[in-house]
Order: structure tokens, then sequence, then C-alpha cells
């Protein structure tokens, strides 16, 4: 390895608080994770997108790609950016591919303005999700459309 590239690297180990072959470690088990993610593996996905909301039935259309992947889609938060945009995060598991066309097709979606999708495999081998998200969790995700909305009516006290 080049001197220039060592001195980078140790600038790295410094910065992390590690040794050397910790951080080799964990760059090749990261590298390793990433080359998983795009194959036909089990992995989790964290697609974010940034959209206008002005754009006639966007949200709606969003919503219904997030319901034709079903128990795909794990997690959702909305946040509200300004007057003009809106930011969707959607935390997705299945197969990699799978979730990466289901992204790019979301991303091509008139209206949206920037996305970016995150893939990380699902090395466990464990079939098991511990879900610590708050709001949607996979529990909603199975319950009927119409069973959420008697339940959030229930919430707002109209019977």
């Amino acid at each position: 390895m080049e001197a220039s590239l060592l001195a980078q690297f140790d600038q790295l180990v410094a910065q992390r608080h590690t040794s050397r072959s910790e951080l080799l470690r964990d760059l090749a088990r990261e590298e390793i994770i990433k080359s998983l993610a795009t194959q036909r593996v089990d992995a989790f996905a964290s697609v974010t997108v940034v959209y206008d909301h002005g754009v006639r039935e966007l949200s709606e259309r969003i919503t219904e790609m997030q319901h034709d992947l079903g128990e795909q889609v794990r997690s959702t938060m909305h946040v509200h950016l300004d007057a003009d945009r809106c930011l969707e995060v959607i935390v997705m598991r299945g197969r990699a591919d799978k979730l990466r066309h289901a992204a790019e097709r979301l991303f091509a979606t008139r209206g949206v303005l920037q996305g970016s999708i995150e893939i990380v495999a699902d090395t466990s081998g464990d079939e098991q999700v511990h879900d610590h998200v708050h709001g949607h969790s996979h529990e909603d995700a199975r319950e009927s459309r119409p069973a959420r909305a008697g339940r959030a009516q229930a919430r707002r006290g109209g019977g």
C-alpha cells in the first residue's frame, strides 16, 4: 500500500478509535454486504423520496404503490418540509433486486424531485424481525385498510 494511502488509513483508524485490523474487518464486511445487496438475496431497504405535494394525486399514488407492495413495506415516515415539498422514508424488507425495482418505479413517478435507496443484505438467516419502529409497523401492514380506518375512527371518538 502506498505511503499516502496508509497515512490516510491510519488517520481513519485514529478517528474511529480502533485498530487497523478491526477497521479492515469492518470495511471488508461492509463491502461484502454491499455486494450481496445487488443480488437476489433477502434484504432491508430504506427508500427516501422528496416530492412536490402540489402535483395532483401524487400523495395518493405514492401511498397506493406502498399498498401494492404489501408486507414488503415495514414502516413509513412522512415529513412536511415546506409549503411545497414532502419527504417520505419507506422501510422495506424483501429480495434486494425487487426492492431496488420498486424504488426505481417510485423515483420515476412524476412529481418526485429526488430519491435514494440504501439496501442492506439480511445476513442473519433469521426470519424474525425485531421491530423498533414507532408508527406503522409490520403488524399494521398485515391489517386490512378498512380495519385500520375503523381503528383510526375509534381513536378519534367516532364510534
